[in-house]
Protein backbone atom coordinates (compact mmCIF):
# COMPACT_ATOMS: atom_id res chain seq x y z
CA UNK A 1 0.00 0.00 0.00
CA UNK A 2 2.78 2.42 0.95
CA UNK A 3 4.50 1.83 -2.41
CA UNK A 4 1.25 2.64 -4.23
CA UNK A 5 0.93 5.77 -2.08
CA UNK A 6 4.38 6.99 -3.16
CA UNK A 7 3.65 6.11 -6.78
CA UNK A 8 0.48 8.24 -6.73
CA UNK A 9 2.42 11.15 -5.21
CA UNK A 10 4.99 10.84 -8.02
CA UNK A 11 2.20 10.88 -10.62
CA UNK A 12 0.67 14.05 -9.16
CA UNK A 13 4.05 15.82 -8.99
CA UNK A 14 4.92 14.81 -12.55
CA UNK A 15 1.53 16.10 -13.74
CA UNK A 16 2.23 19.41 -12.01
CA UNK A 17 5.69 19.57 -13.60
CA UNK A 18 4.34 19.00 -17.12
CA UNK A 19 1.47 21.46 -16.71
CA UNK A 20 3.47 24.15 -14.93
CA UNK A 21 6.38 24.01 -17.36
CA UNK A 22 3.98 24.60 -20.25
CA UNK A 23 2.71 27.96 -18.93
CA UNK A 24 5.67 30.10 -20.09
CA UNK A 25 5.71 28.25 -23.42
CA UNK A 26 2.00 28.95 -23.93
CA UNK A 27 2.62 32.58 -23.01
CA UNK A 28 5.03 32.87 -25.92
CA UNK A 29 2.40 31.48 -28.30
CA UNK A 30 -0.15 34.04 -27.10
CA UNK A 31 1.94 36.73 -28.78
CA UNK A 32 0.75 35.44 -32.17
CA UNK A 33 -2.25 33.17 -31.43
CA UNK A 34 -5.64 34.28 -30.08
CA UNK A 35 -6.43 32.79 -26.63
CA UNK A 36 -9.55 30.90 -27.72
CA UNK A 37 -7.75 29.40 -30.71
CA UNK A 38 -4.81 28.42 -28.53
CA UNK A 39 -7.18 26.69 -26.10
CA UNK A 40 -8.61 24.75 -29.06
CA UNK A 41 -5.16 23.65 -30.24
CA UNK A 42 -4.13 22.61 -26.73
CA UNK A 43 -7.23 20.49 -26.15
CA UNK A 44 -7.23 18.94 -29.63
CA UNK A 45 -3.52 18.20 -29.32
CA UNK A 46 -4.13 16.37 -26.05
CA UNK A 47 -6.82 14.23 -27.69
CA UNK A 48 -4.69 13.30 -30.70
CA UNK A 49 -1.62 12.49 -28.59
CA UNK A 50 -3.51 10.27 -26.13
CA UNK A 51 -5.37 8.58 -28.99
CA UNK A 52 -1.99 7.56 -30.44
CA UNK A 53 -0.92 6.20 -27.02
CA UNK A 54 -4.18 4.30 -26.73
CA UNK A 55 -3.69 2.76 -30.18
CA UNK A 56 -0.12 1.67 -29.37
CA UNK A 57 -1.31 0.21 -26.06
CA UNK A 58 -3.88 -1.97 -27.85
CA UNK A 59 -1.32 -3.14 -30.43
CA UNK A 60 1.23 -4.31 -27.85
CA UNK A 61 -1.18 -5.70 -25.24
CA UNK A 62 -4.19 -6.92 -27.24
CA UNK A 63 -5.05 -9.79 -24.86
CA UNK A 64 -4.93 -7.84 -21.61
CA UNK A 65 -7.70 -5.45 -20.66
CA UNK A 66 -5.79 -2.60 -19.03
CA UNK A 67 -8.57 -0.25 -17.95
CA UNK A 68 -12.27 -0.30 -17.18
CA UNK A 69 -14.59 1.18 -19.78
CA UNK A 70 -16.92 4.09 -19.16
CA UNK A 71 -20.45 2.84 -18.47
CA UNK A 72 -23.79 4.62 -18.87
CA UNK A 73 -23.86 5.42 -15.15
CA UNK A 74 -20.51 7.22 -15.53
CA UNK A 75 -21.66 9.56 -18.29
CA UNK A 76 -23.22 12.07 -15.90
CA UNK A 77 -19.83 12.57 -14.22
CA UNK A 78 -17.90 12.64 -17.49
CA UNK A 79 -20.23 15.05 -19.28
CA UNK A 80 -20.58 17.31 -16.23
CA UNK A 81 -16.80 17.50 -15.84
CA UNK A 82 -16.29 18.36 -19.50
CA UNK A 83 -18.94 21.10 -19.46
CA UNK A 84 -17.84 22.60 -16.13
CA UNK A 85 -14.05 22.26 -16.42
CA UNK A 86 -13.43 22.01 -20.15
CA UNK A 87 -15.90 24.55 -21.56
CA UNK A 88 -17.39 26.94 -18.98
CA UNK A 89 -14.37 27.50 -16.70
CA UNK A 90 -11.79 28.29 -19.45
CA UNK A 91 -14.12 30.79 -21.12
CA UNK A 92 -15.02 32.46 -17.81
CA UNK A 93 -11.29 32.80 -17.19
CA UNK A 94 -10.54 34.26 -20.64
CA UNK A 95 -13.30 36.86 -20.27
CA UNK A 96 -12.20 37.73 -16.73
CA UNK A 97 -8.53 38.14 -17.67
CA UNK A 98 -9.40 41.12 -19.88
CA UNK A 99 -10.17 43.33 -16.86
CA UNK A 100 -7.81 41.82 -14.29
CA UNK A 101 -4.17 42.79 -13.67
CA UNK A 102 -1.70 39.96 -14.26
CA UNK A 103 -0.52 39.85 -10.63
CA UNK A 104 -4.08 39.61 -9.34
CA UNK A 105 -4.91 36.83 -11.79
CA UNK A 106 -1.82 34.81 -10.88
CA UNK A 107 -2.62 34.98 -7.18
CA UNK A 108 -6.30 34.21 -7.59
CA UNK A 109 -5.68 31.13 -9.75
CA UNK A 110 -4.16 29.44 -6.69
CA UNK A 111 -7.67 29.40 -5.22
CA UNK A 112 -8.36 26.27 -7.28
CA UNK A 113 -6.49 24.15 -4.70
CA UNK A 114 -8.56 25.65 -1.89
CA UNK A 115 -11.82 25.27 -3.81
CA UNK A 116 -11.04 21.65 -4.68
CA UNK A 117 -10.28 20.80 -1.06
CA UNK A 118 -13.36 22.52 0.36
CA UNK A 119 -15.67 20.85 -2.16
CA UNK A 120 -14.03 17.45 -1.55
CA UNK A 121 -14.35 17.83 2.21
CA UNK A 122 -17.84 19.27 2.59
CA UNK A 123 -19.69 18.16 -0.56
CA UNK A 124 -18.10 14.76 -1.24
CA UNK A 125 -17.17 13.97 2.42
CA UNK A 126 -13.54 13.11 1.64
CA UNK A 127 -11.36 12.58 4.69
CA UNK A 128 -8.61 15.21 5.10
CA UNK A 129 -6.27 14.71 8.07
CA UNK A 130 -4.50 17.50 9.94
CA UNK A 131 -1.24 16.55 8.23
CA UNK A 132 -2.95 16.72 4.83
CA UNK A 133 -4.43 20.12 5.70
CA UNK A 134 -0.91 21.23 6.66
CA UNK A 135 0.38 20.10 3.27
CA UNK A 136 -2.44 21.88 1.43
CA UNK A 137 -1.87 25.15 3.29
CA UNK A 138 1.93 24.95 2.93
CA UNK A 139 1.92 24.20 -0.81
CA UNK A 140 -0.74 26.85 -1.48
CA UNK A 141 1.34 29.41 0.44
CA UNK A 142 4.41 28.42 -1.62
CA UNK A 143 2.56 28.92 -4.90
CA UNK A 144 1.28 32.29 -3.69
CA UNK A 145 4.85 33.36 -2.91
CA UNK A 146 5.93 32.37 -6.44
CA UNK A 147 3.26 34.59 -8.02
CA UNK A 148 3.95 37.70 -5.94
CA UNK A 149 5.44 40.52 -7.98
CA UNK A 150 5.75 43.71 -5.89
CA UNK A 151 6.32 45.87 -8.94
CA UNK A 152 3.22 44.82 -10.86
CA UNK A 153 -0.28 46.25 -10.82
CA UNK A 154 -2.82 45.03 -8.29
CA UNK A 155 -6.52 45.54 -8.36
CA UNK A 156 -9.95 44.11 -7.63
CA UNK A 157 -12.81 44.02 -10.15
CA UNK A 158 -15.61 41.92 -11.56
CA UNK A 159 -12.83 40.20 -13.52
CA UNK A 160 -11.24 39.08 -10.24
CA UNK A 161 -14.58 37.63 -9.14
CA UNK A 162 -14.79 35.84 -12.47
CA UNK A 163 -11.39 34.21 -11.90
CA UNK A 164 -12.55 32.97 -8.51
CA UNK A 165 -15.66 31.54 -10.17
CA UNK A 166 -13.44 29.75 -12.71
CA UNK A 167 -11.37 28.28 -9.86
CA UNK A 168 -14.51 27.01 -8.12
CA UNK A 169 -15.66 25.45 -11.40
CA UNK A 170 -12.31 23.69 -11.82
CA UNK A 171 -12.48 22.57 -8.20
CA UNK A 172 -15.91 21.07 -8.92
CA UNK A 173 -14.55 19.48 -12.08
CA UNK A 174 -11.75 17.83 -10.08
CA UNK A 175 -14.26 16.30 -7.69
CA UNK A 176 -16.60 15.16 -10.47
CA UNK A 177 -13.68 13.49 -12.21
CA UNK A 178 -12.69 11.72 -8.99
CA UNK A 179 -15.96 9.77 -9.11
CA UNK A 180 -14.85 8.07 -12.34
CA UNK A 181 -11.10 8.00 -11.67
CA UNK A 182 -11.26 4.18 -11.58
CA UNK A 183 -12.21 4.18 -15.27
CA UNK A 184 -9.93 4.54 -18.29
CA UNK A 185 -8.19 7.94 -17.92
CA UNK A 186 -6.87 7.90 -21.49
CA UNK A 187 -10.39 7.59 -22.88
CA UNK A 188 -11.54 10.46 -20.65
CA UNK A 189 -8.69 12.68 -21.89
CA UNK A 190 -9.56 11.87 -25.52
CA UNK A 191 -13.25 12.72 -25.10
CA UNK A 192 -12.53 15.87 -23.08
CA UNK A 193 -9.94 17.04 -25.60
CA UNK A 194 -12.19 16.48 -28.60
CA UNK A 195 -15.29 18.10 -27.06
CA UNK A 196 -13.57 21.08 -25.41
CA UNK A 197 -11.20 21.60 -28.34
CA UNK A 198 -13.98 21.54 -30.93
CA UNK A 199 -16.09 23.94 -28.85
CA UNK A 200 -13.21 26.42 -28.54
CA UNK A 201 -12.42 26.10 -32.24
CA UNK A 202 -16.02 26.80 -33.28
CA UNK A 203 -16.18 29.72 -30.83
CA UNK A 204 -12.96 31.19 -32.25
CA UNK A 205 -14.32 30.93 -35.80
CA UNK A 206 -17.58 32.65 -34.78
CA UNK A 207 -15.54 35.42 -33.11
CA UNK A 208 -13.53 35.85 -36.31
CA UNK A 209 -10.15 35.03 -34.75
CA UNK A 210 -7.38 35.01 -37.40
CA UNK A 211 -5.99 31.53 -38.05
CA UNK A 212 -2.22 31.37 -37.43
CA UNK A 213 0.49 29.70 -39.50
CA UNK A 214 0.22 25.88 -39.54
CA UNK A 215 3.56 25.58 -37.74
CA UNK A 216 2.08 27.45 -34.76
CA UNK A 217 -0.95 25.17 -34.88
CA UNK A 218 1.28 22.10 -34.65
CA UNK A 219 3.35 23.69 -31.88
CA UNK A 220 0.20 24.46 -29.89
CA UNK A 221 -1.10 20.90 -30.34
CA UNK A 222 2.29 19.46 -29.34
CA UNK A 223 2.26 21.58 -26.19
CA UNK A 224 -1.29 20.49 -25.40
CA UNK A 225 -0.40 16.83 -25.80
CA UNK A 226 1.88 17.08 -22.77
CA UNK A 227 0.37 19.86 -20.64
CA UNK A 228 -3.30 18.91 -21.13
CA UNK A 229 -3.11 15.29 -22.30
CA UNK A 230 -0.46 13.38 -20.37
CA UNK A 231 -0.78 15.71 -17.38
CA UNK A 232 -4.54 15.13 -17.01
CA UNK A 233 -4.14 11.36 -17.35
CA UNK A 234 -1.54 11.41 -14.56
CA UNK A 235 -3.85 13.47 -12.35
CA UNK A 236 -6.68 10.94 -12.78
CA UNK A 237 -4.32 8.07 -11.95
CA UNK A 238 -3.09 9.96 -8.86
CA UNK A 239 -6.68 10.51 -7.68
CA UNK A 240 -7.13 6.74 -7.51
CA UNK A 241 -4.50 6.46 -4.81
CA UNK A 242 -4.68 9.81 -3.02
CA UNK A 243 -8.16 11.22 -3.40
CA UNK A 244 -9.00 14.67 -4.71
CA UNK A 245 -7.73 17.00 -1.97
CA UNK A 246 -4.24 15.51 -1.67
CA UNK A 247 -3.80 15.23 -5.45
CA UNK A 248 -4.90 18.85 -5.87
CA UNK A 249 -2.41 19.98 -3.21
CA UNK A 250 0.48 18.30 -5.02
CA UNK A 251 -0.70 19.69 -8.34
CA UNK A 252 -0.46 23.10 -6.68
CA UNK A 253 3.32 22.83 -7.15
CA UNK A 254 2.81 23.55 -10.88
CA UNK A 255 3.86 27.24 -10.60
CA UNK A 256 7.27 26.05 -9.38
CA UNK A 257 7.87 24.26 -12.71
CA UNK A 258 6.69 27.32 -14.60
CA UNK A 259 9.17 29.54 -12.78
CA UNK A 260 12.01 27.09 -13.49
CA UNK A 261 11.29 27.17 -17.24
CA UNK A 262 10.96 30.96 -17.10
CA UNK A 263 14.49 31.18 -15.72
CA UNK A 264 15.74 29.38 -18.82
CA UNK A 265 13.56 31.16 -21.39
CA UNK A 266 13.68 34.70 -20.07
CA UNK A 267 17.04 34.67 -18.26
CA UNK A 268 15.44 35.65 -14.95
CA UNK A 269 17.45 35.64 -11.72
CA UNK A 270 16.77 33.23 -8.84
CA UNK A 271 15.27 35.19 -5.95
CA UNK A 272 14.95 34.72 -2.21
CA UNK A 273 11.18 34.31 -2.67
CA UNK A 274 11.81 31.44 -5.09
CA UNK A 275 14.10 29.63 -2.64
CA UNK A 276 11.57 30.15 0.16
CA UNK A 277 8.81 28.69 -2.03
CA UNK A 278 10.96 25.63 -2.80
CA UNK A 279 11.43 24.98 0.91
CA UNK A 280 7.70 25.24 1.62
CA UNK A 281 6.82 22.94 -1.27
CA UNK A 282 9.29 20.33 -0.07
CA UNK A 283 7.83 20.52 3.45
CA UNK A 284 4.28 20.19 2.11
CA UNK A 285 5.20 17.20 -0.05
CA UNK A 286 6.93 15.50 2.89
CA UNK A 287 3.77 15.99 4.96
CA UNK A 288 1.89 13.86 2.41
CA UNK A 289 4.68 11.30 1.90
CA UNK A 290 4.84 10.56 5.62
CA UNK A 291 1.11 10.87 6.29
CA UNK A 292 -0.15 7.91 8.31
CA UNK A 293 -3.91 7.53 8.47
CA UNK A 294 -4.65 4.26 10.27
CA UNK A 295 -7.88 3.18 11.95
CA UNK A 296 -10.39 0.35 12.06
CA UNK A 297 -12.71 0.64 9.08
CA UNK A 298 -15.30 -1.41 7.24
CA UNK A 299 -15.33 -2.49 3.58
CA UNK A 300 -18.85 -3.27 2.47
CA UNK A 301 -19.29 -6.05 -0.08
CA UNK A 302 -19.03 -4.54 -3.55
CA UNK A 303 -18.69 -5.58 -7.19
CA UNK A 304 -16.95 -3.25 -9.62
CA UNK A 305 -14.38 -3.01 -12.39
CA UNK A 306 -11.11 -1.08 -12.48
CA UNK A 307 -7.35 -1.39 -13.03
CA UNK A 308 -5.67 -3.41 -10.27
CA UNK A 309 -2.86 -5.74 -9.26
CA UNK A 310 -3.17 -8.85 -7.12
CA UNK A 311 -0.42 -7.87 -4.70
CA UNK A 312 -1.97 -4.71 -3.26
CA UNK A 313 -3.83 -6.36 -0.38
CA UNK A 314 -7.34 -5.80 -1.75
CA UNK A 315 -7.45 -7.99 -4.86
CA UNK A 316 -6.63 -11.54 -3.78
CA UNK A 317 -9.26 -13.11 -6.02
CA UNK A 318 -9.29 -15.81 -8.68
CA UNK A 319 -10.38 -15.53 -12.30
CA UNK A 320 -13.20 -17.27 -14.11
CA UNK A 321 -10.82 -18.62 -16.74
CA UNK A 322 -8.56 -20.15 -14.08
CA UNK A 323 -5.58 -18.10 -15.21
CA UNK A 324 -3.36 -16.16 -12.81
CA UNK A 325 -2.28 -12.79 -14.18
CA UNK A 326 1.04 -11.38 -12.98
CA UNK A 327 0.57 -8.02 -14.69
CA UNK A 328 -1.91 -5.28 -13.92
CA UNK A 329 -5.26 -5.63 -15.64
CA UNK A 330 -8.94 -4.76 -15.41
CA UNK A 331 -12.03 -6.94 -15.08
CA UNK A 332 -15.26 -7.16 -13.11
CA UNK A 333 -14.55 -8.55 -9.64
CA UNK A 334 -16.06 -8.79 -6.17
CA UNK A 335 -14.84 -7.58 -2.78
CA UNK A 336 -16.30 -9.44 0.22
CA UNK A 337 -17.27 -7.66 3.43
CA UNK A 338 -14.32 -7.16 5.76
CA UNK A 339 -13.31 -5.07 8.76
CA UNK A 340 -9.66 -4.28 9.40
CA UNK A 341 -7.14 -1.56 10.22
CA UNK A 342 -4.15 -0.46 8.14
CA UNK A 343 -2.61 2.79 6.80
CA UNK A 344 -4.66 4.19 3.91
CA UNK A 345 -5.60 7.30 1.96
CA UNK A 346 -8.97 8.16 0.31
CA UNK A 347 -8.21 5.90 -2.67
CA UNK A 348 -10.96 4.15 -4.62
CA UNK A 349 -11.32 1.51 -1.87
CA UNK A 350 -11.23 3.86 1.13
CA UNK A 351 -13.71 6.66 0.48
CA UNK A 352 -15.51 6.14 3.75
CA UNK A 353 -16.70 8.70 6.26
CA UNK A 354 -15.16 9.21 9.71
Amino acid sequence: MYQNHLYAIFQALLAALLFGASAPLAKQLLDTVEPTLLAAFLYLGSAVFVLIIKTIQRLFKPLVKMEAKIQKADLIWLVSGIVVGGIVAPNVLLISLRDTPAATASLLLNFEVVATTLIATFAFKESVSRRAWGAIVTITLASLILTVNPGSQWGGSLGAIGILVACVLWGLDNNLTRNISAKDPLFMVIIRGLVAGTFSLVLAVIMGSPFPDWKLVLWGMALGSISYGLSLALIIWAMRGLGTARTSALFGTAPFAGVIVSFGLFDEAITIMFLLAIGLMVIGTLFLIYEEHNHLHVHEAISHEHWHRHDDGHHEHSHDDGEEYATSHSHWHEHPYCEHAHPHTPDIHHRHTH
